[in-house]
């Protein structure tokens, strides 16, 4: 059963313009996993230190991978939550 995730970060505002490089790469590699749907990250209009990702991956077991991969344990958990003063994950279900 395919999972979808929407994230939220809110990044600290001097560590933006280099969170947003990491993000690049990120994108590229998680989009390359076997069980990755989308990734899509999306900037609010009015704060851009507000992210939100939404992602779609084929099962529980693609999340897991892409939670143990290695660019995400390096960018994300290594580089990228240390700097951000909110973090959320939702798990969606589509109704319509």
């Amino acid at each position: 059963m395919e999972k979808e995730l929407i994230v939220k970060w809110k990044i600290r505002e001097t560590e933006t313009p280099r969170i947003l490089i990491l993000l690049q790469e990120l994108v590229e590699k998680t989009r390359n996993e076997e069980g990755n749907i989308f990734y899509h990250i999306y900037q609010s209009a009015d704060n851009i230190n507000e992210l939100i990702l939404h992602e779609r991956y084929a099962d529980s077991d693609a999340v897991e991978a892409h939670k143990n991969s290695e660019h995400y344990q390096q960018t994300v958990l290594g580089q990228i939550i240390p700097h951000l003063e909110i973090r959320e994950l939702t798990l969606v279900k589509q109704l319509f």
